[in-house]
Protein backbone atom coordinates (compact mmCIF):
# COMPACT_ATOMS: atom_id res chain seq x y z
CA UNK A 1 0.00 0.00 0.00
CA UNK A 2 2.87 2.36 0.74
CA UNK A 3 4.40 1.94 -2.72
CA UNK A 4 1.11 2.84 -4.40
CA UNK A 5 0.79 6.08 -2.43
CA UNK A 6 4.44 6.93 -3.22
CA UNK A 7 3.76 6.29 -6.91
CA UNK A 8 0.69 8.52 -6.79
CA UNK A 9 2.70 11.30 -5.12
CA UNK A 10 5.36 10.99 -7.83
CA UNK A 11 2.63 11.26 -10.47
CA UNK A 12 1.22 14.38 -8.81
CA UNK A 13 4.65 16.00 -8.74
CA UNK A 14 5.23 15.16 -12.41
CA UNK A 15 1.82 16.51 -13.36
CA UNK A 16 2.43 19.70 -11.41
CA UNK A 17 5.79 20.22 -13.15
CA UNK A 18 4.22 19.53 -16.54
CA UNK A 19 1.35 21.90 -15.79
CA UNK A 20 3.76 24.64 -14.74
CA UNK A 21 5.77 24.21 -17.93
CA UNK A 22 2.65 24.34 -20.08
CA UNK A 23 1.46 27.46 -18.25
CA UNK A 24 4.80 29.13 -18.94
CA UNK A 25 4.60 28.24 -22.63
CA UNK A 26 1.01 29.51 -22.76
CA UNK A 27 2.04 32.77 -21.13
CA UNK A 28 4.84 33.26 -23.64
CA UNK A 29 2.45 32.59 -26.54
CA UNK A 30 0.00 35.09 -25.10
CA UNK A 31 2.71 37.76 -24.94
CA UNK A 32 3.81 36.92 -28.49
CA UNK A 33 0.28 37.30 -29.90
CA UNK A 34 -0.32 40.45 -27.86
CA UNK A 35 2.82 41.97 -29.42
CA UNK A 36 1.56 41.05 -32.91
CA UNK A 37 -1.84 42.63 -32.21
CA UNK A 38 -0.22 45.84 -30.95
CA UNK A 39 1.98 46.04 -34.07
CA UNK A 40 -1.07 45.50 -36.30
CA UNK A 41 -3.02 48.23 -34.48
CA UNK A 42 -0.11 50.67 -34.79
CA UNK A 43 0.20 50.04 -38.54
CA UNK A 44 -3.51 50.43 -39.24
CA UNK A 45 -3.75 53.47 -36.95
CA UNK A 46 -1.05 55.18 -38.99
CA UNK A 47 -2.82 54.34 -42.29
CA UNK A 48 -6.13 55.65 -40.95
CA UNK A 49 -4.56 58.95 -39.88
CA UNK A 50 -2.76 59.32 -43.22
CA UNK A 51 -6.12 58.95 -44.92
CA UNK A 52 -7.62 61.70 -42.77
CA UNK A 53 -9.65 59.33 -40.61
CA UNK A 54 -9.49 59.01 -36.82
CA UNK A 55 -6.83 56.51 -35.77
CA UNK A 56 -8.87 55.31 -32.80
CA UNK A 57 -11.40 53.89 -35.27
CA UNK A 58 -9.09 50.87 -35.62
CA UNK A 59 -10.10 49.82 -32.11
CA UNK A 60 -13.89 49.88 -32.66
CA UNK A 61 -15.32 46.69 -34.17
CA UNK A 62 -17.40 47.14 -37.34
CA UNK A 63 -16.76 50.89 -37.36
CA UNK A 64 -13.18 50.14 -38.44
CA UNK A 65 -14.50 48.27 -41.48
CA UNK A 66 -16.83 51.17 -42.25
CA UNK A 67 -13.85 53.55 -42.12
CA UNK A 68 -11.89 51.22 -44.41
CA UNK A 69 -14.72 51.42 -46.96
CA UNK A 70 -14.45 55.21 -46.79
CA UNK A 71 -10.67 55.10 -47.28
CA UNK A 72 -11.15 52.76 -50.25
CA UNK A 73 -13.77 55.06 -51.77
CA UNK A 74 -16.55 52.52 -51.49
CA UNK A 75 -20.02 53.17 -50.05
CA UNK A 76 -20.50 52.57 -46.34
CA UNK A 77 -23.25 50.00 -46.88
CA UNK A 78 -20.51 47.59 -48.03
CA UNK A 79 -20.08 46.92 -44.33
CA UNK A 80 -23.22 44.76 -44.56
CA UNK A 81 -21.53 42.56 -47.17
CA UNK A 82 -19.02 41.47 -44.52
CA UNK A 83 -21.82 39.57 -42.78
CA UNK A 84 -22.40 37.28 -45.79
CA UNK A 85 -20.18 34.16 -45.74
CA UNK A 86 -17.76 33.86 -48.67
CA UNK A 87 -18.91 37.22 -50.04
CA UNK A 88 -16.98 38.84 -47.20
CA UNK A 89 -13.73 37.34 -48.49
CA UNK A 90 -14.28 38.78 -51.97
CA UNK A 91 -15.22 42.17 -50.54
CA UNK A 92 -12.13 42.16 -48.28
CA UNK A 93 -9.94 41.53 -51.35
CA UNK A 94 -11.63 44.36 -53.29
CA UNK A 95 -11.18 46.72 -50.32
CA UNK A 96 -7.52 45.75 -50.01
CA UNK A 97 -6.96 46.49 -53.71
CA UNK A 98 -8.83 49.81 -53.47
CA UNK A 99 -6.89 50.89 -50.38
CA UNK A 100 -3.62 50.01 -52.12
CA UNK A 101 -4.64 52.06 -55.16
CA UNK A 102 -5.68 54.96 -52.91
CA UNK A 103 -2.06 55.04 -51.71
CA UNK A 104 -0.65 54.75 -55.24
CA UNK A 105 0.14 51.03 -55.10
CA UNK A 106 -0.77 48.16 -57.42
CA UNK A 107 -3.50 45.56 -57.08
CA UNK A 108 -0.79 42.97 -56.38
CA UNK A 109 0.33 45.04 -53.38
CA UNK A 110 -3.28 45.06 -52.20
CA UNK A 111 -3.82 41.33 -52.51
CA UNK A 112 -0.45 40.14 -51.27
CA UNK A 113 0.44 42.68 -48.59
CA UNK A 114 -2.87 44.17 -47.48
CA UNK A 115 -5.01 41.03 -47.69
CA UNK A 116 -2.66 38.08 -47.16
CA UNK A 117 0.10 39.73 -45.08
CA UNK A 118 -1.93 42.61 -43.69
CA UNK A 119 0.27 43.40 -40.69
CA UNK A 120 3.29 43.95 -42.94
CA UNK A 121 1.28 45.77 -45.60
CA UNK A 122 -0.30 48.27 -43.25
CA UNK A 123 3.06 48.93 -41.59
CA UNK A 124 4.58 49.64 -45.02
CA UNK A 125 1.74 51.99 -45.98
CA UNK A 126 1.63 53.67 -42.59
CA UNK A 127 5.32 54.28 -42.09
CA UNK A 128 6.42 54.49 -45.73
CA UNK A 129 6.49 57.60 -47.89
CA UNK A 130 3.08 56.88 -49.41
CA UNK A 131 0.53 59.65 -49.74
CA UNK A 132 -3.20 59.08 -49.60
CA UNK A 133 -5.06 60.19 -52.69
CA UNK A 134 -8.83 60.28 -52.58
CA UNK A 135 -9.97 57.40 -54.80
CA UNK A 136 -11.71 58.08 -58.08
CA UNK A 137 -14.40 55.60 -57.03
CA UNK A 138 -15.56 57.97 -54.25
CA UNK A 139 -16.64 60.58 -56.77
CA UNK A 140 -18.50 58.01 -58.87
CA UNK A 141 -20.36 56.37 -55.96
Amino acid sequence: MTSISALLLQNDAANAALGGGLAAIGGMMLLFWLAIVVVAIVGMWKVFTKAGQPGWAVLVPFYNIYVMTQIAGRPGWWLLLFFIPFVNIAIAIVLAIDIAKAFGQSAVFGVVLLFLLSIVGYLILGFGNYQYRKPVLAAAA
